[in-house]
C-alpha cells in the first residue's frame, strides 16, 4: 500500500475490492501550522505561440470581434473570473528572441518579424511591452517578465526594465512617457532568460551561470516598494545537475530558480488530445504525478544551498503537451482539451500544495489556444475547456492555509512511468472555512470517500457543499457551437454519518467540498 501521509498520527484505512474503491480520510486542521498556499500557484503563461496572443488574448480595437481596447471581450472576462494571480510572458523560446524595442510606439511602425520557433508566422509586433503590462493592470494580476538573453544583450535588458519600472528623467523612462504611459508599471518578477540549456541558447549550467550574474548586474530596481525578483532560468524534469550548478554559482543572487515539467506522450505517438486508449490515459497520468518525485529532489538540491530559505522554485511551464490537431499548423501546438487534461490539472495542484514551504509560482501552459488551455478560440466563437473548471474550482486555495491530510491508498499499477494513487486529497483553510479538493483518477471504479476532520464530532453545525467536475467518457471535450460536454455541477451524492462524511465519487471525478 502507498501511504499519503502529510502527518503521521494514527493510520488511516483503505479497500481496493472488485467493484469500488474506499478510503478513509482524516483532515489535520487543528495541525496546520501556518504554512500558505500562494495564489501565484495558479499563474498562467502567455507566449507568441500560434493563436494565443493574436486571436486569443488580442483581437486589436478594429477588430469585428467584440473587444475592451483590443483585448478579446470573452477571453478576457473568462480569465477576470479565474482571478489569475500572475501572467508570465512573452515566452518560453520566443522570449530569446523578442527584442522589446520592436514593439513599443505607433503600432503601425512596428518591426515585423518572422517567429521562427513557432511555425515561422509572420509576428506584427502589435502586442509588447504595453498592451501586455496595462493587460496585467485590467486582470489585476502580477506580471513576470522573461528577458531575452539568448540572443539579447545586457544592455538591452538593463533598458528594458528601466523603460518599465523607472519613474526618473532619463531618456528611456521618457520614451516611455512618449508612448502613451506617464507613470512606470509594478512588474514584480523578471526572467533572466528562459530554458537556457535549450532554445534559449543550447549553454552548459557553467556557462549560464556566469551570465545571470552578469546579466543582473545591470538589471536594478527602481522602485524600493517594488524590488525586481530575478529569475534564473532552471531545469528541465530530471536535470538534477543544472539545479546543482545553478545553486553552487548563482545562490542568494537569485530571487527563484525554474523548473518545466510537462506530462504527456513521447512526442512520437500517443495521439492527439482526444485519441488514447486506457494505457494512454494512465500513461499521462502517472507521468503527472511524477511532478512529486522530481520535485523533492530539485526541493533536496536547493536546500543544502539555502537551507535559510531565500531562493524559491518557480515552476514557470507545466501541463500536457500532445499532437496537435489535425489540419492546424505543427508550430501553433494548438490541441483540445479532454477530462484527462483536467485530472493532471487537479492532481498537480494537489502535488503543489504540499510543497508550498520552496514553491512559491506555478505557470501553466498556456493560457489561450496553446497546449494545456484555459480557453480555446475560433474565430468569434470560444470555448472553456475541463481545465479551466479546474482552475475555477480550485481558486478557493489561494492564499489559504494548508491542512494536512491523512489517508492510505493503493496505486492504480498502468505504465512503468509510475504509480497512479487511487485518490488524491488536499485542504485549505480561509477565514475560517475549509476547501477541499479530492481527485478520483479511476476511469473504471466508483470510489467511496469517508472524510472526517479533528473538529467533526464537536462541529454538529457544519454545512457542506461541494462542486463535481466529471463526464460520462474521459475522451469528451467542449468544442466549438455545440453544448459543452464538461462543466461543474453542483455535487450532492454524501451525507453525514457517526463516522464522517460519506462521499460518492463517480469514476474520473473532481469534487471541491466547502466546509463551513
Amino acid at each position: 500500500m502507498k501511504k499519503i501521509f502529510i502527518l503521521t498520527i494514527a493510520l488511516a484505512t483503505s479497500l481496493l475490492a472488485s467493484a469500488q474503491l474506499k478510503t478513509a480520510v482524516h483532515l489535520h486542521e487543528n495541525n496546520a501550522d501556518g504554512t500558505m498556499i500562494p495564489k501565484e500557484i495558479y499563474g498562467q503563461f502567455s507566449e507568441h505561440l500560434g493563436s494565443c496572443i493574436y486571436g486569443g488574448l488580442w483581437v486589436g480595437p478594429d477588430s469585428e470581434i467584440p473587444n475592451i481596447n483590443g483585448y478579446r471581450k470573452d477571453v478576457f472576462e473568462a480569465l477576470k473570473e479565474l482571478q489569475i494571480p500572475v501572467l508570465r510572458w512573452p515566452g518560453g523560446c520566443f522570449a530569446d528572441d523578442y527584442h522589446w524595442m520592436d514593439g513599443i510606439g505607433p503600432q503601425e511602425k512596428r518591426t515585423k518579424i518572422s517567429n521562427n520557433n513557432w511555425g515561422g508566422t509572420m509576428e506584427d509586433n502589435s502586442f509588447g511591452t504595453h498592451e501586455f503590462l496595462n493587460l496585467c493592470e485590467m486582470l489585476g494580476c502580477e506580471p513576470y517578465v522573461s528577458g531575452n538573453v539568448g540572443s539579447g544583450t545586457p544592455e538591452e535588458m538593463a533598458k528594458w526594465v528601466e523603460y518599465m519600472t523607472s519613474d526618473s528623467q532619463s531618456t528611456v523612462a521618457d520614451m516611455r512617457r512618449a508612448n502613451g504611459r506617464e507613470k512606470p508599471w509594478n512588474v514584480k518578477y523578471f526572467g533572466i532568460g528562459n530554458e537556457a540549456w535549450g532554445c534559449g541558447g543550447n549553454m552548459t549550467p557553467e556557462y549560464y551561470s556566469d551570465l545571470f550574474r552578469r546579466y543582473t548586474t545591470y538589471t536594478r530596481s527602481y522602485n524600493p516598494k517594488f524590488p525586481l525578483w530575478k529569475i534564473a532560468s532552471g531545469a528541465s524534469d530530471y536535470d538534477y545537475d543544472w539545479t546543482e550548478t545553478c545553486m553552487k554559482m548563482i545562490g542568494g543572487r537569485m530571487s527563484a530558480i525554474a523548473v518545466h515539467y510537462y506530462s504527456g506522450v513521447e512526442r512520437s505517438g500517443d495521439g492527439t488530445a482526444a485519441d488514447f486508449d486506457d494505457y494512454g490515459y494512465y500513461n499521462v497520468l502517472s507521468k503527472a504525478c511524477g511532478i512529486e518525485p522530481c520535485l523533492q529532489r530539485h526541493i533536496d538540491i536547493i536546500d543544502r544551498y539555502d537551507p535559510e530559505g531565500v531562493v524559491d522554485l518557480f515552476v514557470d511551464e507545466w501541463g500536457t503537451w500532445w499532437a496537435v490537431e489535425p489540419g492546424t499548423n505543427p508550430g501553433h501546438l494548438f490541441q483540445q482539451n479532454t477530462m484527462r487534461d483536467a485530472m493532471v490539472a487537479a492532481l498537480t495542484f494537489n502535488i503543489f500544495h504540499k510543497y508550498t514551504r520552496r514553491i512559491k509560482m506555478a505557470n501553466i501552459a498556456q493560457v489561450v489556444n496553446v497546449l494545456q488551455a484555459m480557453v480555446l478560440t475560433k474565430g468569434n466563437q470560444m470555448v472553456l475547456t475541463p481545465t479551466y473548471h479546474i482552475f475555477n474550482m480550485y481558486k478557493v486555495h489561494q492564499d489559504a492555509e494548508f491542512i494536512p491530510s491523512e489517508y492510505e491508498v493503493n496505486p492504480i499499477q498502468w505504465t512503468s512511468k509510475g504509480d497512479v494513487p487511487s485518490l488524491s486529497v488536499s485542504a485549505s483553510r480561509k477565514e475560517g472555512v475549509m476547501h477541499v479538493s479530492i481527485v478520483n483518477p479511476s476511469k473504471d471504479e466508483e470510489h467511496t470517500v469517508l472524510l472526517d476532520w479533528d473538529a467533526f464530532k464537536s462541529d454538529k453545525k457544519a454545512r457542506i457543499t461541494g462542486t463535481i467536475l466529471n463526464t460520462a467518457d474521459v475522451h469528451d471535450f467542449n468544442d466549438f457551437g455545440v453544448a459543452p460536454k464538461i462543466a461543474p455541477k453542483e455535487f450532492k451524492d454524501m451525507k453525514k454519518t457517526s463516522q464522517g462524511v460519506e462521499i460518492k465519487m463517480p469514476k474520473a471525478s473532481v469534487i471541491v467540498l466547502e466546509i463551513k
